[in-house]
This record gives C-alpha cells, sequence and structure tokens, in this order.
C-alpha cells in the first residue's frame, strides 16, 4: 500500500525532528563529561586545589595569625623564613620536651564522639555535641604552632600550656654556658606573654595589668624598655615609652631605670595592629637575646668594650666622676644623673627644681633609649 500523499511528508518531517533533538541533546552532555576524562593528561584546575589546602590548614586548630589574646616567641630571621620555621620546632621542641616532658597526641579513635549514645532530649544533646567538638579541637592544638606574623623574615610560634619567658630563658641560659651554636638562620628569639590592639589607649589598659607580677609594690626593679615598630605607622615610639614608663613608677615609685644592666626589660614589639609585649630577663648578658651572638666566647665583648665601647655610656660615667667632684659647678652634668638613676622619680616628682628638670630631660632620655635599642637590633638583625 503506498502512504497517502500527506503522511510521507510528516514522517520525514518527525524523523528530522527526532535527530536534531539527539544531537543537541549530546552537544550539551559533552561540556560536563570533559573534565571527567581520565587520560586527558591535562592539568587540573588551581580552583581544584584550593578547598583540599584550606582544610589541610584548619585541622591544626587555633588562629592562623598573629592576632590579640595569643602567646608565643617572635623569631627573626636572615631571608630563610622556611629554614627558620624548622630550626625554631627542633629547638623548641628540644628544651620544651626538658622542661614540661614530651608533648602528648591523641589517636583518633580516642577522641571523643557524639553519636555513641542518643539522648531524646534535644537540647542536651546539641549541647552534648558542641562539647565533643570543643574537646576534639583542643586535642589538635599543637604546643608549638607557627602563624602568620604580618611582617617579613619575623616568624611568630604560637605556644600552648607553657610559660615563654621561662623556655626561651632556659634555652639562651644553656646555649650561654655550653657555647654551642644550634641554629644557623635564627637571629632574635623574644618571647611573647601578652598582645593586644596596637592602639595607644588599649596598650595603656593592657599594660597596667600585664605588668603588675613585676613592677607592683611590693616588687620593684630596674628596668629598661626597649621598642620596635614594623608595618605600622600610626604609633609613636616616644609616646609609647613616656606612657608605660609611667605605668611602671605608678606601680612603685621605687622603680629605677638602668640601660646598662637592667634586671628587666620590657620588650615592645609592634606589628601592624597588634602589640606584643614581654618581661625578660639577662637582656644585655644574652646579648639581647640574639642566638648567634650568644654562643661567641665571653673575650669578644671584653675586649671590645675598651676599644668600641657606648659612646653614650661613657659619657654617662664621666658625667658620674664630675659630679662627684663638684657637685654644683654643671647644671648639665647634673642632669645626667637623675635620667639613669632617678627617672622614676621623675613620673612623681617631689620638688618644684626636679619638676622642671626632668620634664625636661624625660623625652631626651626615652629618645636615646629607643634610638640606641633600634640602631643595636637593626644592626643585630
Amino acid at each position: 500500500m503506498q502512504p497517502a500523499p500527506g503522511e510521507g511528508k510528516t514522517l520525514r518531517t518527525a524523523k528530522k525532528l527526532v535527530y536534531c533533538s539527539s544531537q543537541l541533546a549530546h552537544t550539551m552532555e559533552e561540556p560536563a563529561q570533559q573534565p571527567t576524562q581520565p587520560g586527558s593528561g591535562k592539568r587540573k584546575g588551581k580552583a581544584q586545589y584550593v578547598p583540599a589546602k584550606r582544610a589541610r590548614r584548619c585541622d591544626a586548630g587555633g588562629p592562623r595569625q598573629l592576632e590579640p589574646g595569643v602567646q608565643g616567641i617572635l623569631i627573626t630571621c636572615n631571608m630563610n623564613e622556611r629554614k627558620c620555621v624548622e630550626e625554631a620546632y627542633s629547638l623548641l621542641n628540644e628544651y620544651g620536651d626538658d622542661m614540661y616532658g614530651p608533648e602528648k597526641f591523641a589517636d583518633k579513635d580516642q577522641q571523643p564522639s557524639g553519636s555513641e549514645g542518643e539522648d531524646d532530649d534535644v537540647e542536651a544533646a546539641l549541647k552534648k555535641e558542641v562539647g565533643d567538638i570543643k574537646a576534639s579541637t583542643e586535642m589538635r592544638l599543637r604546643r608549638f604552632q607557627s602563624v602568620e606574623s604580618g611582617a617579613n623574615n619575623v616568624v611568630f610560634i604560637r605556644t600552648l600550656g607553657i610559660e615563654p619567658e621561662k623556655l626561651v630563658h632556659h634555652i639562651l641560659q644553656d646555649m650561654y654556658k655550653t657555647k654551642k651554636k644550634k641554629t644557623r638562620v635564627i637571629l632574635r628569639m623574644l618571647p611573647i606573654s601578652g598582645t593586644c590592639r596596637a592602639f595607644l589607649e588599649d596598650m595603656k589598659k593592657y599594660a597596667e595589668t600585664f605588668l603588675e607580677p613585676w613592677f607592683k609594690a611590693p616588687n620593684k626593679g630596674t628596668f629598661q624598655i626597649v621598642y620596635k615598630s614594623r608595618n605600622n605607622s600610626h604609633m609613636n615610639r616616644e609616646e609609647v615609652i613616656k606612657e608605660l614608663a609611667g605605668i611602671v613608677g605608678n606601680l612603685n615609685s621605687e622603680n629605677k631605670v638602668d640601660l646598662t644592666n637592667p634586671q628587666y626589660t620590657v620588650v615592645v614589639e609592634i606589628i601592624k595592629t597588634v602589640c606584643c609585649l614581654s618581661v625578660v630577663k639577662d637582656y644585655m648578658l644574652f646579648r639581647k637575646y640574639n642566638l648567634q651572638e650568644v654562643v661567641k666566647s665571653a673575650k669578644e665583648p671584653s675586649q671590645l668594650n675598651p676599644k668600641q665601647g657606648n659612646g653614650k655610656e661613657i659619657k654617662l660615667e664621666s658625667g658620674d666622676k664630675l659630679n662627684q667632684k663638684t657637685p654644683a659647678e654643671d647644671k648639665n652634668n647634673q642632669q645626667v644623673v637623675p635620667e639613669i638613676s632617678e627617672e622614676p622619680g621623675e613620673i612623681k616628682p617631689t620638688s618644684e627644681m626636679q619638676v622642671v628638670n626632668e620634664a625636661e630631660a624625660k623625652p631626651e632620655l626615652a629618645s636615646q633609649v629607643i634610638e640606641e635599642s633600634k640602631s643595636s637590633e637593626n644592626a643585630h638583625s
């Protein structure tokens, strides 16, 4: 039988529509199948690596950059930060295990999980799950963890469960006695006992309670203030020195300034918007906490002092001798002694003459202290 005249044309049109629809569906499926071809030989895009990298970095727990409220150790190096981190881990783990015992790690099987039992109470189950998450996070925290410092050639190692000032002092004391060099790229190692926002009002409020264990009556001692700022332009060195010296004087009027061999050194390190504070001992004995200098023999500094020495210290010593011979002869020489031995008195003067003389001498002393410490730190770093 022959098809009707109109039926053949209708069949041909239907076949063309089916063919076109199949071709369209095939072209739409090709882009989704191209990335999944195993034998393509092309390198995966960078976006596919980003989620996995971020997930690994977050597994350790804790902050990943320097921020207020953390404790740790600030380390300077010479252009090789990766090697500096490796040396810091090796050195800190060696002496940390010696002082606090080996670090204990929790196995994944021992980590608490909320899937052991079912609770009908939804609120209790939610609280239990939150507690399990917090406990597992604490178990993943390491004793020493490197975080982003925010400055070049500076490494910050966050600490957990230890006292940074005691650990660093123990390291330097051992290296000072044995004279054994254990690092190549690490220059200075400064403990950071507290951090706050790098704004003057925040620093004043934080320092009032932070400095109490060392300088509040009945505690007292000689001190100096060492200041360093990186990637920060809104803080003034003289203002910070003046405010911190005033706080120390208010805590105990018997606290005195000593720039040659102080009992305590207040270290102020500012990086971007974070202020790092610490109070350390034997700052001058341990060569300003420089690991490269502290291992040198004791003969070298004794030979360098008579020849080179610090010009400002020589002037102070000569000023003291002149004051002993002719105490009322020269007013300029009389102002040198109060700057060194009676600076806390400048904060709380008891006579009108002291108010005038010390008000003029104090800014000069602050600038001299900071310029002297800054120039020496740059020389070592």
